[in-house]
């Protein structure tokens, strides 16, 4: 296990969360499943993060997020009865932490119901890079709408269904942070430009990746 893979989840904080299926397995199977698990996660998460960026593959998936302020992931863990678990629940970092885990048991009994599938389907431990950088930020981004084309799934990654590429710059409602991403890099054409201008440099920076493969 390496330590900077799981730092603690401070309030008013980015992140870069990451897990993947136990054993490298596939999490997503059909369309319906990446939409489902969209669904879920804003069920289970969105009361505690503020969502910047996504994207969905077969086997893991990324996602760049704010962690809300401390009154507000106390008061939606009230709601949401995580204070039976204990006082100490009332840590930021602990609070989260059961989200995602009851997010993943509610994804996984639905994926292990279809594929007529046993045992665990995510790894245990979600990763997470703590954001510490405006340039870190804009490197996130970029890794995480490009991740499809970096592992072969797809020759260009603006063209992929699964990932906030082009939520940032469609006009559908969206429950992401999207006037932020987008005022981020000067508008609609700097986050094109700033894409197009990078790929072929992020695959040779690590500072951002958290797979340990």
């Amino acid at each position: 296990m390496k330590e900077d893979f799981y730092p603690p989840l401070f309030e008013n904080e980015f992140y870069h969360i990451y897990n993947r299926g136990n054993n490298r397995e596939n999490i997503f199977y059909t369309h319906e499943n990446y939409l489902y698990f969209l669904r879920k996660y804003d069920e289970y998460l969105s009361p505690f993060v503020e969502t910047y960026s996504y994207c969905l593959l077969p086997n893991h998936f990324h996602l760049l997020v704010r962690v809300k302020t401390k009154e507000n992931v106390e008061a939606a863990a009230r709601l949401s009865k995580f204070l039976k678990l204990g006082k100490s629940i009332l840590e930021t970092d602990l609070i989260i932490s059961e989200a995602f885990r009851r997010f993943f048991m509610s994804y996984a009994k639905s994926i292990n119901k279809q594929q007529a599938r046993t045992g665990s389907l995510f790894q245990k431990n979600f990763k997470r890079k703590h954001i510490t950088s405006e340039s870190y930020f804009s490197s996130v981004i970029h890794y995480i709408h490009a991740n499809p084309q970096l592992h072969g799934i797809c020759a260009d990654y603006k063209t992929y269904a699964y990932s906030s590429y082009n939520s940032h710059t469609a006009d559908k409602p969206t429950k992401l942070n999207r006037k932020e991403v987008l005022d981020w890099f000067g508008g609609s054409d700097g986050y094109i430009k700033f894409h197009e201008a990078n790929y072929s440099a992020i695959k040779d920076k690590r500072e951002f990746m958290i797979e340990d493969d």
